[in-house]
This record gives C-alpha cells, sequence and structure tokens, in this order.
C-alpha cells in the first residue's frame, strides 16, 4: 500500500493564462461587480424607504436583491484577487465554504423566484383577497421557507462532501470553487455524491420551475379574459420584468448544470462568469427600467439627495 498525503490546499486554474487577457477580466469584472452592488443596494434602499413600494412584491425583490450580492459576492471578490495578486490557491475550508454559499444562495434564489411569481399570481388572478393572504407574516413565512429549502439542498451535499479524499490532483479547473469541477479531482469514489448533486439540481430547478409556470398559466388565463386592451397590458406588464429574470436565470443554470450535451469546459466557465457577474447587475436594471413605480421613487430620493447637498 502507498502512503498517501491528503491535500489541504487546492489551485483554481481559472479562466486564461494569457496576462492581457487577465488584466481585461479584471476590468470587466472590477466594474460589473461594483454596478451590481450599487444597484442592487438603490433597489433596497428605494423599497424600504418609498411608501409606495412597501409591498408583497417588493419586499421579495428586495429580498432577492440582496441575495444576487450575497451570490456575486460570493465568486467574483475571491478571483479579483488571484487575478491581481497571482495566488491561485484557496485551502480545503475556504473551497467548502463557497462552495456552501454559492449553493445555499443559488438554490435559496429559484425559491424566492417562485415565491414571486405566486405573489404575481395572486396579485392578479385574486386581487380581492390579495392584500389579506400577502399579509406581513405570510411573506416572512415565504421568505424563511426559502431560505430553508436552501438549506435543505445543500447540508446532504456538504455531509458527503466533506467524505471525499483528495491525493493525485489539487487543480480545480475553474475560477472558483464549484461542485463538479472539485469531483473531477477527488482520489475517492464520487459515484452517489455526483448523482446525488445532479438529482438534487434537477429536482430544485424542475420543481420551482413547475411553480413559476404554474402560476404564470393561471395569470395569462385570467388576463386573456380582461375586457380591455389596457387593462391586459398593465397586467402583462407587472409580471414582464419577472418573466425576463426568471428566463435568464434558469436558462444559465439548465446550460450549465442540466443541459446533457454541455461538456465543454471552456464554455460552461464563461458561462458560469456571465451568471456571476453580469445576470447581477441586469436583474437591478431590468426591475428598474421597466417599473414606473421604480423610476418615481428613484427621482424623488435623488431629488432628497440633492436638495441636502445643496442646504
Amino acid at each position: 500500500m502507498r502512503n498517501h498525503t491528503e491535500i489541504t490546499l487546492f489551485i483554481l486554474r481559472g479562466l486564461t493564462d494569457d496576462p492581457w487577457l487577465k488584466v481585461l477580466i479584471f476590468i470587466f469584472l472590477f466594474f460589473t461587480y461594483i454596478l451590481t452592488i450599487i444597484g442592487n443596494l438603490i433597489i433596497i434602499t428605494l423599497t424600504l424607504m418609498d411608501a409606495q413600494l412597501k409591498t408583497p412584491m417588493y419586499f421579495f425583490l428586495r429580498n432577492f436583491s440582496f441575495i444576487e450580492m450575497a451570490f456575486t459576492t460570493a465568486y467574483v471578490p475571491r478571483y479579483l484577487y488571484s487575478l491581481s495578486t497571482g495566488d491561485n490557491t484557496i485551502t480545503y475550508n475556504a473551497c467548502f465554504a463557497q462552495i456552501f454559499f454559492v449553493i445555499l444562495l443559488g438554490a435559496t434564489e429559484f425559491f424566492v423566484l417562485a415565491t414571486m411569481s405566486y405573489d404575481r399570481y395572486l396579485a392578479i388572478c385574486k386581487p380581492l383577497h390579495y392584500t389579506a393572504i400577502m399579509n406581513s407574516k405570510v411573506c416572512n413565512q415565504f421568505l424563511l421557507s426559502s431560505w430553508l429549502a436552501g438549506l435543505m439542498i445543500i447540508l446532504p451535499l456538504l455531509s458527503v462532501g466533506f467524505q471525499m479524499e483528495f491525493y493525485d490532483s489539487n487543480v480545480i479547473d475553474h475560477f472558483g470553487c464549484e461542485a463538479f469541477p472539485l469531483i473531477k479531482i477527488a482520489s475517492s469514489d464520487t459515484q452517489f455524491i455526483e448523482k446525488m448533486v445532479f438529482v438534487l439540481a434537477v429536482l430544485t430547478v424542475i420543481a420551482t420551475f413547475f411553480l413559476v409556470l404554474l402560476s404564470y398559466a393561471q395569470i395569462i388565463k385570467t388576463v386573456l379574459r380582461f375586457p380591455s386592451v389596457q387593462q391586459r397590458k398593465k397586467a402583462f406588464s407587472t409580471c414582464s420584468s419577472h418573466v425576463i429574470v426568471v428566463s435568464i436565470t434558469y436558462g444559465s443554470c439548465i446550460f450549465i448544470y442540466i443541459k446533457p450535451s454541455a461538456k465543454d469546459v471552456a464554455l460552461n466557465k464563461v458561462v458560469s462568469v456571465l451568471v456571476t457577474s453580469v445576470t447581477p447587475v441586469m436583474n437591478p436594471l431590468i426591475y428598474a427600467l421597466r417599473n414606473k413605480q421604480v423610476i418615481q421613487a428613484f427621482k424623488d430620493l435623488a431629488k432628497k439627495i440633492f436638495f441636502l447637498s445643496k442646504e
């Protein structure tokens, strides 16, 4: 029998070895990260301060913005550090901590999106009962349930993941710690955890996507019964931002984790960069630019800040 020394330090391969490309990637990620934080902080601030945005829809949007900020923070700053210093190493504990937060936040995001679609269903299909059903207590329960569902996804994975052993290689072919690239370099048998990751990912995506589809099927059915074209346009406009965000989030996830033909590692890494940097920037812009209430709240806040600065 050979003597094995278990690996406790991993090396992240990153996206490229080209120095100029690294500079461009650093600039791109740095600015998208700053814009993500600023954009989502604006959404959170507006929904907290503006009286017109004190509704369940904006309550969930505020929490969704927080999740987006936390999700991109779990990935991007660490990679920016690697690009700026050249230090591509990450400890065993830090690697698993990153996986924990990425999967927890990612799974929770799907459940929050499903909750937001249910909120839109109630607002459009059950308008007379909406305020009675979606009170603050129910909203908090939905949010807590989304976080608990995220925990139920990640905890079994971590309990099995901590049993993996690493002896032969410590090079992770990614810019961050992700489940599948880490599993690939494990020395122990990983068939069970591979199936577990795949099944839990599929169940999370399918279960939440089914709830989203069910909600919007009822919304479309109800809206088409509206006698006025103006009413139908107004109803659909309140859902359009959410539909765009849902399409981007589910589409990218399906491509990376579920699409059987997605075997190109380099392409998957590029898509991962877009998911962790571009998507969190787009979401506040989508909600802000397509929502008159948010735009008006932003204008009111800007006026207050302007007048205070003049005084």
